[in-house]
């Protein structure tokens, strides 16, 4: 029985080397959950990205004006861009992990610990993903960029508006590396970050009658937004769009005063469909809102390197058709590595895809180790096989897709 191949690469052979690799693997992925990186405080982990980058072999190494790092590999034709954020969330109470969440235990297959899934799992495989196609000679016309991005659990997208538009880099196609447990994910529910601000008359408490309390009209209309929830679109493949209040603020001269001000931090999902004016439009008709000002927060946080690139936090939903070469590209690899059918779905939480396709419109798919429900969890972990195996997928992808695009141009 012959064995798969992805065009003219032998699945066998590349399984065989990226297993032989697999030490390597788990004391890289091990270092990066060492290293504390939360947005904006990347630094010390680019770095310690850009040290391996060099052991394995790129082409060129570079880091921009935001920090985010770019490995190439190649000078082809076709242009294809790989996304792992590095910066993560932080660690909570310190009481609830069972483990040091900063070293890296290795328990019965996994790698636990602080971004070990959500996302310096992307991040190793395709370092490692750039040493298989150096050694297994598996270049061809295409250039790949392995990006290790910033400020992503801040502010999704935003470290790929820099990218795209101010790196002199346009792409064919971008690959998200967030965790998909090893399936094809074609998209994700866009998001909104709003805040809805409502004036009242501050006075002394012992008189409340000599004010307006806005916190009392703000209650109400909290209660409808929870209502509104109920009434959002559902999309068969997305699922449905959501809003929640997720913060309340008043704005008083003490705790013995009636405030002046009241505000709500809205959590906006955006279903397909549904766009940042509808969704402002729908809050603003909401009863109760009549004079209330609704405002899309903007993110100004600087980088670690100093830069300022604003962005106003809309980020919007997008999908990539079943159709199209990217996506039949991605299955085709995924069939011929392990011979059998990928399971093909979307995220539930957001990713960098907002700011490559949402936003820039360059097609954009999915394809990550780890299990999207441990991330930002006290228990995150990463499967090692999924790590070997997500080299594989990296390694045999530009081919493939380079393959698939020449065959649907004729």
């Amino acid at each position: 029985m012959s064995m798969p191949t992805v065009g003219t690469i032998d699945a066998a052979r590349l399984a065989e080397r990226a297993q032989a690799y697999e030490g390597d693997i788990v004391r890289f992925m091990r270092d990066l959950i060492a290293i504390p990186a939360e947005s904006s405080h990347e630094g010390p982990v680019i770095a310690r990205i850009r040290r391996e980058m060099e052991k394995v072999g790129f082409d060129e190494i570079r880091v921009d004006g935001m920090g985010n790092i770019l490995g190439r590999i190649g000078s082809g034709k076709t242009v294809i861009m790989m996304d792992s954020h590095t910066d993560t969330v932080g660690v909570g109470d310190p009481k609830e992990w069972g483990w040091d969440p900063y070293q890296g235990k290795v328990e019965d297959g996994y790698i636990y610990g602080r971004g070990s899934c959500d996302q310096r799992g992307g991040m190793v495989s395709m370092v490692y993903a750039g040493k298989l196609i150096k050694e297994l000679g598996l270049g061809g016309d295409y250039t790949v960029y392995m990006v290790g991005s910033v400020q992503e659990e801040d502010c999704d997208g935003l470290p790929w508006l820099y990218i795209l538009k101010e790196d002199g880099i346009r792409p064919d196609c971008v690959v998200i590396t967030e965790p998909s447990r090893l399936g094809i994910y074609r998209g994700h529910r866009g998001r909104m970050e709003i805040e809805v601000h409502l004036r009242g008359k501050s006075c002394h408490a012992s008189a409340p009658e000599r004010g307006d309390n806005p916190i009392y009209k703000m209650s109400r209309l909290v209660a409808e937004v929870e209502k509104l929830n109920t009434r959002l679109k559902d999309d068969p493949f997305l699922g449905k769009g959501t809003i929640a209040v997720t913060e309340i603020r008043s704005l008083s001269p003490s705790l013995c005063a009636v405030p002046g001000a009241c505000s709500i931090h809205l959590d906006r999902r955006l279903t397909a469909g549904e766009t940042k004016e509808s969704a402002v439009a729908e809050v603003k008709a909401l009863p109760g809102a009549e004079g209330a000002e609704v405002e899309i927060l903007t993110y100004d946080t600087p980088s670690y390197t100093g830069l300022r690139y604003p962005m106003e936090k809309y980020y919007p939903t997008w999908v990539l058709a079943e159709s199209d070469p990217l996506t039949r590209a991605a299955v085709s690899t995924y069939r011929a590595l392990w011979s059998r059918e990928p399971v093909v779905d979307k995220w539930t939480f957001s990713t960098n895809g907002v700011g490559s396709m949402g936003l820039m419109g360059v097609p954009t798919i999915g394809f990550g180790p780890g299990e999207e429900d441990v991330a930002h969890s006290v228990v995150e972990r990463v499967p090692i096989r999924h790590l070997v195996q997500a080299a594989q997928f990296y390694a045999a992808f530009p081919l493939t897709y380079v393959a698939t695009l020449k065959k649907a141009n004729g």
